[in-house]
């Protein structure tokens, strides 16, 4: 059974206190539950939120998201306290490669430049010589020596989006976020012939088919930027459905259309306003990446973020 609206406030209420108390911060991915996304001091793709977190004076990260963002929340700050609501919040696609079978994959094949994706675990980071998004991932590539292969992980989806942009060597990992593969072009086609005045904006993350069929590809912050900036009133909605709260918000006079109804990610609605609060009042789960591994995965995104903006 849901909260009620009193209920909610009331523990919205307590969450602004408890931030307030503790010199803390509360971050929220673009996928998380409306509720979560309404109390947080900052909305977002995961890499964005991080970096923002890590230049304030806030000494305790509250990451509602998943478990490889509150990594990247602790690597970036590796002085600050970072707390992940819900430890068993993970993220399917970051757990399709592990760090021995990266390694094995280098010893298999040497002298290719691995490209990991941020959806990655950090221990995976640490292996790679740069880091991607789906916002740059275009510019990180071209941003390599031509003359090198490029073995991409985990996103075979995101890896086959980066070749046909740049004609690169590329091979990748077969991995792949499951709420983005599982999107079919019949669903797409389906839903655009109801809503012929609509643009479709899709993910990176979906199938090459799929991205055929797009008017705009962007990431999720791309997503939010091209609708704050269209004319067009009407948008048929390529990733998960968590980003039409964002979105309607924002843009209170334009229409959003899911692409598909299922597009909703389990990991990235397990953290209810409750979590927050307990994790707020006993500190905890405390999310703490090694400095080993923190200071190799630190390198593979400080070069990624070394690259120059347009």
């Amino acid at each position: 059974m849901g909260l009620t609206i009193e209920r909610m406030e009331e523990l919205k209420n307590r969450i602004r206190g408890l931030l307030k108390e503790k010199n803390a911060i509360l971050l929220a991915h673009n996928y998380q539950r409306a509720e979560i996304q309404d109390v947080a001091d900052l909305c977002g793709d995961s890499l964005e939120l991080s970096i923002r977190a890590s230049k304030t004076e806030k000494d305790v990260i509250v990451f509602c998201g998943v478990h490889f963002m509150a990594e990247t929340a602790s690597i970036l700050s590796p002085n600050k306290t970072v707390l992940l609501p819900v430890a068993a919040a993970g993220c399917p696609m970051a757990d399709m490669i592990t760090v021995s079978q990266l390694i094995e994959e280098k010893r298999k094949n040497p002298g290719r430049v691995i490209v990991s994706y941020v959806n990655t675990t950090a221990d995976v980071k640490a292996e790679s010589d740069i880091c991607c998004t789906s916002a740059n991932v275009v510019k990180v590539v071209e941003s390599i020596d031509p003359d090198k292969e490029i073995f991409m992980t985990p996103d075979k989806n995101l890896a086959q989006y980066a070749k046909s942009r740049t004609q690169r060597r590329i091979t990748w990992w077969n991995g792949f976020c499951p709420i983005h593969n599982n999107l079919k072009p019949s669903q797409v086609k389906k839903v655009k012939a109801e809503n012929p005045d609509a643009l479709f904006l899709a993910h990176p993350e979906c199938p090459p088919e799929v991205l055929e069929l797009a008017d705009e590809i962007k990431s999720t912050s791309g997503i939010i930027a091209f609708v704050k900036n269209s004319s067009h009133k009407r948008f048929i909605i390529g990733t998960e459905n968590g980003i039409l709260h964002t979105l309607s918000k924002a843009n209170p006079d334009k229409v959003f259309i899911p692409v598909a109804p299922d597009m909703i990610c389990a990991d990235m609605k397990k953290t209810g306003l409750l979590d927050v609060v307990k994790a707020l009042e006993q500190m905890k789960t405390i999310v703490k990446v090694p400095e080993e591994i923190a200071s190799k995965a630190r390198k593979a995104v400080e070069k990624m973020l070394a690259i120059p903006a347009d």
